[in-house]
């Protein structure tokens, strides 16, 4: 099932200069992007940030997720002979 992350995001010019936010607080995606780089787990991130809660969280991680697969060229896979 997916997850439809931009249920989660909102972008408002007057909320940490109009980046992408969790709804309702200042924590930006960038910040849980590198959290999560820096191998933070989601219990590690939710006790940082107690204002996000997990489904927000990997809603951030399924944004992630989709933005490589549109980004990243795939090579084909290579067909048995």
């Amino acid at each position: 099932m997916a997850i439809d992350y931009l249920a989660f995001f909102e972008q408002r010019a007057e909320v940490c200069g109009g980046e992408w936010v969790i709804i309702g607080t200042r924590v930006t995606v960038r910040t849980l992007l590198a959290s999560l780089a820096e191998g933070a787990t989601v219990a590690e991130i939710l006790a940082d940030f107690p204002t996000l809660t997990e489904p927000a969280v990997r809603a951030v991680i399924a944004f992630a997720a989709a933005s490589a697969e549109e980004d990243l060229p795939v090579p084909p896979v290579p067909q048995p002979a």
